[in-house]
């Protein structure tokens, strides 16, 4: 998990991502849908990473 490499707590991840942490762990742990603008959120500016989507 990058958010673990980064050695990035979960209260860490929501604080600069705009998110709460009880809502990260619900992402981490497959008990949540996530919105397309929200996961980017948490990736590009949480995570430093880039998104990209591909339809084949």
């Amino acid at each position: 998990m990058d958010r673990m490499k980064k050695g990035m707590s979960q209260q860490e991840l929501a604080m600069v991502s705009g998110t709460s942490r009880t809502y990260i762990s619900r992402i981490e742990n497959d008990r949540s849908d996530i919105e397309l603008s929200t996961l980017r959120k948490i990736i590009e500016t949480g995570l430093g990473k880039r998104m990209e989507i591909k339809i084949k």
